[in-house]
């Protein structure tokens, strides 16, 4: 990406498209909003390009040359065709790139998932930056993940690879909703937190957490787990002990299958998990094949509510990813 030059990221969810002006640096230097259409597809599309034109008006003295956007999977990076997103219904194979190369002709499209894209950004601009691998986990309401190779996105066979959070631990653990059980996602992503809290306050009615919830025990959050975790709540340090645990065995398993440079934690319940990298990483000793893990740094990602605008932003120049450490 020349130094004159903004590129336009699209985060394309379920309730809304954010779209951003990101630099050669990475930073955001104008941001958009337009609520998405789920159930409408040229509704849907008329949204983006809401977007989209608002950004466009604010840049007249830059130049814009490309647009990547991270929509939800599954989707098909080589194409552009999104495939079968469950919040997004009405875009079953929809042809996302080509529609916005026919709205804006002579502009270069890129699309990928948000947790590839968050990679790529993080390792562009963020917390990998100057590693040559780096694995990505974005930990908030589901757990996705995405994996770098030499400044590339790791797609897999069919662009359907490091689906992270879908990697079992558990055979007979809670069923997934992706049909599996025992995956990481439905153990240890900020609802299974909540849900391990619950069900251990109904062997014990004695924990803070209930006042917190107005003694409505469905209501209980991870946010509220961690305030009782500071609080020497008993029950909440035993969910956390759990989290911990099945994080770590989760990421020793990622270590000794790619041994990547380092491991970058975003999402919305990594502002939780702050406190406990170090934890996590002393569980890897005696727990990895690897004879080295503790040579593996496990850091927070730069990005963080705005990582989507930011890596839909990095897909259009993957060519420079600084230098090796």
């Amino acid at each position: 990406m020349k130094q004159d030059t903004v590129v336009v990221g699209v985060d394309v969810g379920g309730t809304k498209v954010a779209a951003g002006l990101v630099d050669c640096c990475g930073k955001i230097r104008a941001q958009s909003r337009a609520p998405m259409v789920a159930n409408d597809a040229a509704r849907g599309l008329a949204a983006v390009n809401t977007a989209i034109n608002e950004l466009l008006k604010s840049s007249a003295t830059q130049r814009t040359l490309s647009i990547g956007i991270c929509a939800p999977g599954p989707l098909n990076p080589t194409t552009g065709v999104v495939i079968n997103p469950p919040n997004l219904p009405a875009w079953h194979n929809f042809p996302l790139a080509d529609q916005l190369r026919n709205l804006y002709p002579n502009t270069t499209v890129k699309i990928d998932n948000d947790a590839n894209a968050a990679a790529l950004a993080e390792s562009k601009w963020g917390a990998g930056r100057g590693y040559r691998n780096v694995f990505y986990a974005t930990i908030g309401t589901g757990i996705g993940a995405g994996l770098v190779f030499d400044g590339q996105i790791y797609h897999g066979r069919t662009g359907s690879a490091v689906e992270g959070g879908h990697q079992g631990i558990d055979p007979r653990g809670p069923l997934c909703p992706c049909g599996k059980r025992g995956c990481i996602e439905v153990l240890a992503a900020g609802p299974a937190i909540a849900r391990r809290a619950r069900e251990k306050l109904s062997h014990s009615a004695n924990s803070m957490m209930l006042k917190m919830a107005g003694g409505d025990s469905q209501a209980i959050t991870s946010e509220m787990v961690a305030k009782a975790y500071w609080a020497e709540d008993a029950v909440a340090k035993e969910v956390m002990k759990e989290t911990l645990d099945l994080l770590a065995y989760w990421l020793g398993n990622i270590v000794d299958l790619v041994e990547p440079d380092v491991i970058v934690i975003g999402g919305g319940v990594s502002s939780m998990l702050a406190p406990f990298l170090e934890e996590i990483r002393a569980r890897w000793i005696g727990s990895c094949l690897n004879p080295y893990p503790q040579d593996i740094p496990l850091v927070l990602a730069h990005y963080k509510e705005d990582a989507g605008i930011a890596g839909a932003a990095a897909l259009c120049d993957t060519n420079e990813i600084a230098g090796d450490r």
